[in-house]
């Protein structure tokens, strides 16, 4: 079984392109491809209370008009900033 046959991480990469915004998807879309097969399972807990987070905030973040609150600052959320980064600077 490839990472994204597992059903956990299926769902998380399907909830990571169909988020409600086309922005949010276009990110963490392409992120969920790079990272999910990577993450352990604190991590994807760790993300997958990311994706319970409005698009509002989740692009508040990502475009640094607001940090993340504590509760959100942790090494997922670093890798998705980082992800962010090289994304627009193609």
């Amino acid at each position: 079984m490839t990472p994204l046959e597992d059903p956990r991480r299926k769902r998380l990469f399907y909830r990571s392109w169909h988020r409600g915004s086309r922005e949010a998807d276009l990110i963490l879309g392409p992120f969920a491809a790079a990272y999910l097969p990577l993450f352990d399972g604190p991590q994807l807990e760790r993300y997958e209370a990311l994706l319970e987070c409005s698009d509002a905030d989740l692009l508040d973040w990502l475009t640094g008009k607001t940090p993340p609150p504590a509760p959100y600052d942790h090494d997922v959320t670093h890798l998705l900033l980082a992800f962010r980064g090289t994304l627009f600077s193609r």
